[in-house]
């Protein structure tokens, strides 16, 4: 990225440290391509990002749109060792959610003892979604973190409301199918592969219009594939309780829902943050699972106001 960072609209900056910022969206404009190569960051490179041909209905008429699809046959390291948004990055009035593969080296998280892949790396790569860039201060307080210098340190920074902010956010329909599934105590070990694609929402006014956006795509629009060994009885068992129509949030757009828990993450039932869809092929015993529902009528509200 850092190669071609003209081509793909960032710009770079070395604080005094010697830390790398790659601003992918705050003061650079960013792009397509730089959200799926920063979404491929997130995942530590182990899963494949992709704008694929979609579909939303506008107007009555089914018109093409773009969607995010992504892949990979290492899903725990890729997607929860490292994509998952697991860190609060706080440093005096600095704020962002962190994720990228610096959180192996971290291991700040108690998910870390239930999966491994924890890592002591000479470098580290970290992804912060935010509106703002990071000063020495937070460079400091990642490396120290992590165990490294800071001049060993690269941050990639994007905020929700912007081109690459926007991809990477919808490249986590696999990683949220994940979480849930670790969070209702499935093991993951048994999952060999997983497939995601969610529809990419036009870019928001502002970054909590963005979340709203972002979440909608996923939560209704999001469907997900994964290849999975073991018994078929205890995938009946979690199969209802993985897609989002599992809450009883689920049905009235993101923003809406956010707002009415006074914009607190942590009082919406974590129950709804999955896919709409999630698939089973089990590669055993050869049986398929489809569990939840897509609402295009909501994706439709929430990205064209309809």
């Amino acid at each position: 990225m850092v190669d071609n960072a003209n081509a793909l609209g960032i710009e770079t900056t070395k604080l005094p440290s010697g830390a790398l910022l790659i601003d992918c969206g705050i003061d650079a404009a960013g792009g397509l391509e730089a959200g799926r190569q920063l979404a491929k960051c997130c995942l530590a490179d182990l899963g494949s990002v992709e704008i694929v041909p979609g579909s939303t209905e506008v107007g009555g008429q089914l018109a093409a749109s773009p969607a995010v699809q992504v892949y990979t046959d290492q899903p725990v390291a890729a997607c929860m060792a490292s994509q998952y948004a697991g860190w609060e990055v706080k440093q005096g009035d600095f704020f962002a959610m962190g994720s990228g593969p610096m959180r192996a080296a971290a291991n700040k998280e108690e998910l870390f003892e239930d999966i491994g892949f924890i890592e002591s790396p000479a470098e580290v790569v970290g992804v912060l979604e935010s509106r703002q860039l990071p000063g020495e201060e937070v460079a400091k307080y990642l490396a120290d973190a992590c165990g490294v210098a800071p001049r060993d340190v690269i941050l990639l920074i994007a905020p929700t409301a912007s081109q690459a902010g926007n991809v990477q956010v919808v490249a986590r329909s696999v990683e949220t199918t994940l979480h849930k599934l670790h969070e209702l105590q499935f093991d993951l070990d048994r999952i060999v592969s997983g497939y995601g694609v969610a529809p990419l929402p036009p870019i928001a006014k502002d970054d909590l219009e963005g979340i709203g956006r972002t979440n909608d795509a996923i939560l209704y629009g999001g469907e997900v594939t994964l290849w999975v060994q073991g018994d078929d009885e205890s995938l009946e068992e979690f199969g209802p309780k993985v897609p989002s129509n599992s809450s009883a949030d689920h049905g009235r757009p993101f923003g809406e829902i956010f707002a009415n828990y006074e914009y607190d993450f942590y009082k919406i039932d974590k129950n709804l943050f999955s896919p709409a869809v999630v698939t089973f092929m089990n590669i055993e015993t050869g049986k398929t699972q489809r569990y939840g529902i897509t609402m295009p009528d909501v994706v439709k509200a929430s990205f064209f106001g309809e």
